[in-house]
């Protein structure tokens, strides 16, 4: 049985932002106007935000929705996950046509932002999902990011374009020889506590 998504690797993204200032509707809002989100299948809830479509696409819309929310110099959080190759997943097919033109890049490419950031990459249905993760792991710290060990993740320091340089990087290289792959991430910018760890 063939685990590929439909007629296309149509990606996707579910993803919550969470703007830490009594101005959060204002905040999201206005980086919702912002965003180009035209070359993606977008659907927003009380919950979350999923977007689907290429991969090149997914990426840079969430970059740039978590870039201009930053921007606004408040404490700004984003969860969510990528995924491709889930059975069934059809309706965005269309947004497969649209060609690989970033619509957000000239608009976020100078935005200079520091955050920290935790994801886990989980290729699924294979028995040697630690090899593939240890090869992105090991190639993300020949990047601009600092890398650290964390619990259940692995924590990324540095420019948001080199985090999602590495998100990205190693979303592709996974998904290209695993049918079946999900990455959960959090970021976080302007957070007062910055790397403060507490322990109980």
């Amino acid at each position: 049985m063939l685990n590929h998504c439909g007629t296309s690797r149509i990606a996707g993204c579910q993803f919550t932002l969470f703007p830490m200032s009594d101005a959060f509707v204002e905040i999201i809002l206005s980086t919702l106007e912002e965003v180009d989100t035209s070359k993606v299948w977008k659907q927003t809830d009380d919950v979350t935000t999923c977007i689907r479509g290429k991969q090149v696409h997914i990426f840079d819309v969430t970059k740039a929705i978590f870039l201009h929310a930053a921007k606004t110099g408040e404490h700004v959080a984003m969860s969510g996950t990528f995924s491709i190759g889930c059975p069934g997943d059809t309706a965005g097919d269309v947004y497969m046509d649209e060609s690989n033109q970033l619509m957000n890049e000239p608009s976020s490419s100078n935005i200079q932002q520091q955050a920290g950031c935790k994801f886990s990459l989980y290729p699924l249905g294979r028995e040697d999902y630690m090899d593939k993760i240890y090869q992105q792991i090991d190639w993300s710290k020949t990047t601009e990011v600092t890398v650290s060990h964390a619990h259940y993740a692995t924590r990324l320091d540095g420019d948001v374009h080199d985090i999602f340089r590495v998100l990205q990087h190693s979303f592709e290289q996974v998904q290209a020889v695993v049918s079946h792959v999900t990455m959960s991430f959090t970021i976080s910018a302007n957070s007062p506590s910055q790397q403060t760890v507490k322990e109980n």
